[in-house]
This record gives C-alpha cells, sequence and structure tokens, in this order.
C-alpha cells in the first residue's frame, strides 16, 4: 500500500509539473514581450508665439550630435503648427534613454535662424526644459527615460529675441 502510494504521489507531481509548465512558459513570455515592446514618445510643445511655420523635432539616442546635428539624430520630423499646444508623437522606440531639441521653424526654412551674434531669432526648446543661459544644454541634462506603451513630455518654448 505505501508503494502504491509512492507511485500515485510521483505521477500525481509529475502531472503538476506538466501542467504548470505551460503556464509559466507563458508568464516569462509575457515579462520578456514587455521588456521588448516598443514605447512611444509624445511631445506637448507649450509657448507657441504664433501658429506659422513648423515644428520641427530630433531625437538623440546619445550625445554625439545633440542638440544641432539632426543628421546624427536617431529620428527627425516636422510638423506643421495647426494648435496651441502643439503634439508630435516618435513612435516605435526601444525602451531607453533620450533627448530631444526642437525649434519653432516659422518660416518653414528648416533650420534655426539666428542674428548676426549667433543668437537665435526662432523658438527652441529641450526635453526636460534646461536653462539655457550661454549655450545648449548637454545630453545628460535634456535626457528622459522612454518606457511602457507611452512616455509624456511637455517642452516650453524658448524666446531670445521675443519672435
Amino acid at each position: 500500500m505505501k508503494q502504491d502510494l509512492k507511485i500515485a504521489l510521483g505521477q500525481a507531481s509529475s502531472w503538476g509539473l506538466i501542467l504548470l509548465l505551460p503556464i509559466l512558459g507563458n508568464f516569462l513570455f509575457l515579462a520578456s514581450a514587455r521588456a521588448d515592446s516598443d514605447s512611444n514618445l509624445t511631445i506637448e510643445v507649450d509657448g507657441i508665439k504664433n501658429q506659422s511655420g513648423q515644428i520641427c523635432a530630433s531625437l538623440f539616442s546619445k550625445s554625439k550630435g545633440f542638440p544641432s546635428d539632426s543628421e546624427k539624430a536617431l529620428k527627425s520630423e516636422c510638423v506643421a503648427v495647426t494648435e496651441t499646444p502643439q503634439k508630435l508623437t516618435f513612435k516605435n522606440l526601444k525602451p531607453g534613454t533620450y533627448a530631444v531639441a526642437l525649434i519653432h521653424d516659422a518660416n518653414g526654412d528648416g533650420i534655426l535662424n539666428t542674428n548676426s551674434f549667433g543668437i537665435p531669432t526662432e523658438g527652441f526648446g529641450f526635453s526636460n526644459n534646461p536653462l539655457v543661459l550661454t549655450g545648449p544644454p548637454k545630453f545628460k541634462d535634456s535626457a528622459v527615460f522612454v518606457a511602457g506603451s507611452n512616455t509624456d513630455i511637455q517642452i516650453q518654448l524658448q524666446y531670445l529675441l521675443g519672435q
């Protein structure tokens, strides 16, 4: 009788393990899928002075090129100014650290125009809204962490010469 009980318990625990494996596998798959899932970064641009031109944003995943070399950006896009605040979204990003530089390209020429002293004559802004006194911020000062299905940030435009 004891031997029959040991065999029955051994078979029961084997069946329990067999039934439990698919459930554990599903949990592991869901956890890994969530860690590797793509994220969106939605940016609300506040402080737009007028609805002329476009908002151009560059997304950087590292400091090289940030903030002025859009050729080194991971993604760049321009959208016509249609509302205040203006929203734009960078889609399908891997979870990680990014920084955004943007301009209000009021005349639509695709660049941040400056005066003869190099002072911007159009609006500009950066993720994390760092204080800009004597030059552009460093990547680390503008870095934001993107994770989950969507990360929302707000960027306040700055106009140094009032345009």
